[in-house]
């Protein structure tokens, strides 16, 4: 048998298949995604799951005209193969190749770009709009899946679908799980309706009953309307209906005969639509459906024997935490984590064994959490939020109104700060220190290695007058030895690693080894610098920044952050504030002004110049090449 999908170069070949030829498609599809993803690495479960539901969108709607909307984007590899990137999906996720997220830029039907939860309703309500602003008559299609729905954005995006009365579908996949399984009492009711057995067993009877009646009778149209008014009596989707949707379903969303025809069906109705479909995250491949939270998000594996694991003899930074987290909790009963849908990226699974009641999965809902977390605060508890950095941007404003005006100490557990990698700039985690560092009463750590972190975690738990926060990076630390019980710090107080008479660098969190690298680079090349580990970007150690400012020149800072508002930017604004003499040239290095794009960890900060060689070598250009050149005019 001939293979179909290479013929696919964009939805119009798909649909002019045949029917039967689709299953075919769809086992391909599969195929090139499993083969690809155990290469590269990437999302696996999701796009697995709704590729019966991909195939099916792009049969019946006309992209780009008919616009869809994909919710976080996990979910659209099998949307990229039908859509022109076949040829190069092999890149995916690698530099300069295919997304692993739907980019607008990547291809006219990618319309929304996405890579955070519960956007897609709202983005789609703004497509609905315009076009009904310009009386144009395209479809709008938002797919989302259940785990955002945990989301209360999706919420106030199908509030408002529901007040404007436009026409638009929600394509709710149903596989009961975001990255962990899904929680709270949105999963519950969801649950309740695809479960209906009552229901199941009177749609049953009541079709076998219309089978018996001549069909186009009346007896036969009064059946259906007794069955439609049983339904809405049986199954509980009140919510959507009083949200304003019309909802249909629960549909099975690997039946791709079905799952078209309804949406054949339903693009010719008016005003809001939800179809209900459930699916297996995973399907088609055994590993993957067996354990749906591993295959979610992967490295490489072997195909056919999946995941192996494989200890690189070092803790992650997300171990060391939970590991922390967990010793500090058995000692003090006040201690509550606090999680946004992440028990197992967030490190928190062992905690949540050992201490069920006070662990807490708040699904999708960042903002939440923290206001959740401020109100535990308050009654005299002890929480953590612990959140990877690309998702706490998503609740500033309740860090900033619920927690710092307060003075509450909750502790901010900040994952995934800095570069993240092959997910690309929806995820980098690079702002965090800016946004933190100018929320008043708010402490803001970051450790230069696994150790440290665990101090940090004491610090934080060991304050009470207002909150605080320790951000670390994806993947393990240096290896050093964790001896003894965590313990707190001086807050604001640096640490001095390297002495130097010629320059002076002060690093904070990751970048610190980078530096003392750069700084034996640059004893190589004679030049001797002062390595500090800042250790606080709020507050600094300002009698320290005093000395180095007596005694040096020349003074580096170095941050894996966005260098607007970050850490170079407090030791600047603290400089200008001194009101003195002019001091030593300052140079900065950190993310520059502009999003990164995806590629490996690595690559990014060589790319950046923020490797130990990058390091010696900008500070060898900027303060030694420049300023001999300088000389030599002067000379001259």
């Amino acid at each position: 048998m001939d293979p179909l999908l290479p013929g696919i170069k964009n939805p119009d070949d798909l649909r002019q298949l045949s029917e039967s030829q689709l299953p075919q498609v769809c086992a391909e599809l599969r195929d090139m995604i499993i083969s690809t993803v155990s290469h590269t690495g990437g999302h696996l479960g999701a796009s697995l799951g709704v590729v019966e539901l991909t195939v099916a969108l792009h049969r019946v709607f006309h992209t780009p005209a008919d616009k869809i909307v994909w919710d976080v984007g996990h979910q659209a590899y099998g949307h990229k193969l039908l859509t022109g990137r076949q040829d190069d999906f092999g890149t995916l996720r690698t530099r300069a190749g295919v997304s692993g997220f739907p980019k607008q830029s990547e291809s006219e039907h990618d319309h929304f770009g996405v890579g955070h939860a519960s956007t897609s309703i709202s983005a789609a309500v703004g497509f609905a709009a315009a076009r009904d602003a310009r009386g144009e008559d395209n479809s709008v299609i938002a797919v989302i899946g259940d785990g955002a729905l945990t989301g209360g954005l999706a919420y106030e995006g199908m509030n408002n679908a529901g007040q404007l009365n436009t026409d638009m579908i929600v394509l709710l996949n149903d596989n009961k799980m975001s990255i962990s399984p899904n929680v709270g009492a949105i999963s519950k009711y969801l649950t309740r309706i695809t479960s209906g057995k009552h229901y199941n067993r009177l749609e049953s009877d009541l079709w076998d009953m219309l089978g018996k009646v001549p069909h186009g009778s009346k007896a036969q149209k009064l059946a259906g309307r007794i069955k439609e008014s049983l339904k809405q009596l049986v199954v509980p989707n009140i919510l959507f209906e009083e949200l304003g949707f019309k909802y249909f379903g629960p549909l099975d969303g690997h039946d791709l005969p079905l799952i078209t025809k309804t949406l054949q069906a339903v693009k010719l109705l008016k005003g809001p639509i939800l179809i209900h479909v459930i699916t297996k995250k995973g399907k088609g491949y055994r590993f993957a459906e067996e354990d749906g939270a591993r295959y979610h998000g992967v490295g490489k594996f072997d195909k056919a024997e999946g995941i192996k694991v494989v200890s690189s003899g070092k803790p992650s930074y997300t171990d060391v935490f939970g590991d922390t987290l967990h010793q500090l909790a058995n000692a003090d009963p006040r201690i509550h984590a606090i999680t946004a849908a992440m028990p197992t990226g967030t490190g928190l699974s062992r905690l949540k064994d050992s201490f069920p009641t006070r662990f807490h999965d708040v699904g999708i809902a960042e903002g939440h959490a923290i206001t959740f977390a401020a109100g535990l605060a308050s009654a005299g508890q002890r929480p953590v939020v612990a959140v990877y950095s690309t998702f706490l941007q998503r609740a500033v404003d309740m860090v900033i109104h619920d927690v710092a005006l307060q003075k509450l100490p909750v502790v901010f557990a900040i994952d995934r700060a800095g570069v993240v990698g092959e997910d690309g700039p929806t995820h980098h985690g690079v702002f965090d220190l800016t946004f933190l560092r100018m929320v008043p009463n708010m402490v803001v750590m970051a450790p230069r290695d696994e150790d440290q972190l665990r101090h940090m975690l004491a610090t934080g738990l060991a304050r009470t007058d207002g909150p605080s926060s320790l951000r670390y990076p994806r993947g393990s630390g240096p290896g050093v030895a964790m001896e003894g019980d965590p313990a707190p710090i001086p807050i604001g107080i640096a640490e001095t690693l390297a002495d130097g008479n010629d320059l002076a660098i002060l690093a904070v969190g990751s970048m610190v080894h980078s530096a003392l690298d750069a700084a034996r680079n640059l004893a190589m090349d004679g030049v001797s610098a002062e390595v500090v580990d800042m250790r606080f970007i709020k507050p600094l150690d300002e009698a320290l920044l005093t000395d180095i400012w007596s005694r040096f020149k020349r003074v580096v800072t170095v941050e894996e952050n966005a260098l607007a508002g970050g850490f170079g930017a407090a030791v600047l604004e603290w400089a200008a504030s001194r009101g003195d003499s002019p001091g030593p040239r300052v140079l900065t290095l950190g993310i520059p002004d502009e999003f990164q794009e995806h590629a490996s960890r690595n690559q990014l900060l060589e790319s950046m110049g923020l490797t130990g060689e990058g390091i010696s070598k900008k500070i060898q250009s900027v303060f030694y090449h420049s300023e001999r050149g300088s000389q030599a005019q002067s000379a001259s």
